[in-house]
């Protein structure tokens, strides 16, 4: 089923919501939480859900509870569930084992449900939103209020969904600086599988999505089950099953010990859990995730334009007469936007001092910043400037005026990472500070886009009193974000931290794109790139072209390979172009006029991955939605045990069309000579049905390592007889 979601049916108190090709239906029965009978493909109009339900019902095991258990939409110990419980809390150690009863269930629109269940004794109540998007994607949101007259410190508030016993292996991610988001995969075990992550933002290490599918699925084949956490705090991201429960996927905001206490009358709201189903693969979560990423108001309408960002052009080195030449070669390229990065702000020389200073240092700057804002907009390019407001470093007017903003124990400085610290911003005068210099600029100057980094850990996060702060840290890094768009609308925010250490749905609600790694190294990038856009669709995925060498790994690169790399992101310079010779130019200005005729189709169509005999590559495309045009990038990583590549199969295309396949050469892209090219590539084009490009494929050149194949496909005609 496709289309806007369906309305919720009822029948005898279950909820059966439908959309997107997705089922997720509710016995809600009571007398507790309902428990979730179904979460996967469509069951369509006629299911019986009485019958599901009592033929779900488990056999009662030998020495096992005298009843079934049933799994709540918030597993309870009182329920007699032995894994992970859905809440836990307590007051100084009493009521830790709530017995919640269903209150009501409440049907607020089209594909959504909102359940609430009521303790009087624990004095809790919790309510559990339910929304089934168009796409299929379900989102999920627990929330706890304290009725009770002592307050109650909660532990943890979880989203618990079950998935079936099918669903025999996990795909996470993890990884590091420069070296973000690479799968790993395992059976799901029996027993806990866990991950944490403790670093107060997202983090480099963390898993984007637990994945749980039958074994053996890929890109394109199997049944997979996946759940993301939307919040850029601490996480705990779980798969749990035992020889007497069932599997399930989890997830929830990692509180510390004390961090969530609530008085009579509070209440907590978990951040949401968004999860997806799909029969296709990994490519059908990808579409559920960007198909509801595409439909939310606050996604950006505009064009995604070409950025010139400054850090590996000039570093520290602020000259205006550089960066005035670095503008104009820009401009004359094409570029549509123009970041002036880090060191532009007072005492800003090296990256160890001046964080908390945000105002323009007129050592450098006499002028200020208004001549190179005015010709940069005067060349036809917006402005872009780059702070980190979370920041500071202890070498600064900032923190020598007020120390007792450093985030950290009373008594002690957290370990300093790259020479700063964390600016405490649930303390008002902090947090009013940062406000007030931040909105003086931007209510200054032209800017219509802030590159906003977070370039370290929060390690020890204590607020002046000493309690744990991470929480509130990250709901005040939120509002912050969210009082600066209310003020300057138009400004577009992009979401860095050293990289990729944030990249989550929580931060991408009130930002525009996200920066994923601060590496620009092409080769590093296709790994990236790939498994960031398994949640994000390519044009919230920054992606620039950097210099041929690489700042991060030294690693000299090809222009073809580079710029094949950042065209399907969101396109974009990072380099200093003043240096590149006129042919190089000349090569930079054809991708940047490709890149701006194809984004209506990289930016709006379904991103496919192909499932490839051979390792050592990686084949991504895009595809329109309609199937009209698609674009694909072969990427050749390493060197490959065969002689010539095998067929390569394209997937996604309609299959009851006919495509023009042509070889898309941009910035001198080099796949060989002479026989190392297949006759159809050196003809510059074949047509082919889009049965016999998925079945059966077409050979492309034989690649160097480090190097790339793009091709352009245009169907040629509607359906085929």
């Amino acid at each position: 089923m496709s289309g806007p979601a369906a309305p919720a049916a009822a029948d005898e108190g279950f909820v059966h919501l439908r959309s997107g090709g997705v089922s997720v239906l509710l016995d809600a029965r009571g007398p507790g939480l309902p428990s979730l009978l179904h979460w996967g493909a469509d069951l369509g109009e006629a299911v019986d859900p009485a019958a599901l339900a009592l033929a779900a019902v488990p056999a009662v095991a030998s020495s096992a509870l005298d009843d079934p258990l049933r799994l709540t939409l918030l597993p309870e110990r009182a329920g007699g569930w032995s894994g992970r419980p859905g809440l836990t809390g307590s007051r100084a150690g009493r009521d830790f084992s709530p017995l919640l009863a269903l209150q009501e269930v409440r049907r607020p629109g089209p594909g959504r449900v909102v359940v609430v269940g009521v303790d009087p004794a624990a004095g809790l109540t919790v309510e559990v939103e339910l929304e089934l998007h168009a796409g299929g994607l379900l989102r999920v949101r627990p929330s706890v209020r304290n009725d009770g007259e002592q307050e109650y410190a909660l532990q943890e508030l979880a989203c618990v969904l079950p998935v079936p016993d099918r669903a025999g292996e996990l795909l996470h991610l993890t990884g590091r600086w420069l070296r973000e988001r690479h799968p790993q995969r395992q059976p799901f075990p029996l027993g806990a599988f866990v991950r944490e992550q403790r670093h107060g933002r997202t983090g480099h290490d963390a898993t984007l999505l637990l994945a749980a599918g039958t074994p053996g699925f890929s890109n394109r084949t199997g049944e997979v089950w996946a759940v993301h956490l939307g919040w850029s705090g601490d996480s705990s991201t779980w798969a749990e099953r035992s020889p007497a429960t069932p599997p399930v996927l989890g997830t929830a905001e990692l509180l510390a010990p004390g961090e969530v206490r609530l008085a009579a009358g509070e209440r907590y709201v978990a951040p949401w859990t968004s999860a997806a189903h799909s029969d296709r693969g990994l490519d059908g979560l990808s579409d559920a995730f960007h198909d509801w990423l595409r439909s939310r108001p606050h996604h950006p309408p505009a064009p995604r334009p070409v950025v010139l960002n400054t850090w590996e052009a000039v570093y520290f080195d602020h000259r205006l007469p550089k960066l005035l030449e670095l503008a104009e070669t820009a401009a004359a390229l094409g570029v549509e936007r123009f970041v002036l990065d880090d060191g532009w702000f007072l005492g800003r020389r090296d990256d160890t001092r001046g964080l908390g200073d945000w105002v323009v240092d007129r050592a450098v700057w006499p002028e200020g910043l208004r001549p190179l804002v005015e010709r940069v907009t005067g060349l036809g390019m917006s402005f872009g400037l780059w702070f980190e407001p979370e920041m500071v470093n202890l070498d600064s007017e900032l923190a020598r005026a007020h120390p007792e903003w450093v985030l950290g124990v009373p008594g002690r400085t957290p370990l300093p990472w790259r020479q700063q610290q964390v600016l405490d911003l649930t303390e008002p005068g902090a947090y009013e500070h940062v406000l007030g210099r931040l909105d003086a600029l931007l209510s200054d100057l032209d800017i219509s886009f802030v590159k906003w980094d977070h370039n370290r850990d929060l390690v020890e996060a204590a607020d002046v009193a000493g309690r744990p702060a991470v929480h509130r840290q990250t709901l005040a890094a939120y509002r912050l974000l969210d009082e600066l768009r209310a003020r300057h609308p138009g400004v577009e925010v992009e979401s860095c931290s050293s990289g990729g250490a944030r990249v989550d749905l929580g931060i991408l609600e009130r930002t525009d794109r996200v920066w994923a790694s601060d590496t620009n190294d092409p080769l590093e990038r296709q790994t990236v790139q790939r498994w960031t856009g398994l949640l994000l669709p390519p044009e919230l995925i920054g992606a620039h072209v950097g210099p041929p060498v690489a700042h991060t790994t030294r690693r000299a690169s090809s222009l073809g390979f580079r710029v094949a790399t950042a065209l399907l992101g969101s396109f974009g310079f990072e380099w200093d172009i003043t240096t590149a010779d006129e042919a190089e130019l000349a090569l930079l200005a054809e991708a940047v006029r490709e890149y701006k005729r194809l984004r209506p189709l990289l930016h709006s169509g379904r991103g496919v991955h192909g499932d490839l005999p051979d390792p050592s590559a990686l084949l991504s495309g895009v595809v329109a939605r309609d199937g009209s045009a698609a674009v694909f990038c072969y990427a050749q990583l390493t060197t490959s045990p065969l002689a010539v590549p095998p067929a390569v199969l394209l997937p996604g295309l309609d299959p009851g069309r006919r495509y023009r396949v042509q070889p898309l050469r941009l910035a001198g892209a080099r796949t060989g000579v002479g026989r190392a090219e297949p006759p159809w590539w050196q003809a510059g084009e074949v047509v082919l049905s889009g049965r016999v490009l998925g079945s059966v494929g077409l050979r492309l050149p034989v690649l160097d390592p480090e190097s790339a194949a793009l091709l352009e496909l245009t169907a040629l005609e509607a359906q085929l007889g």
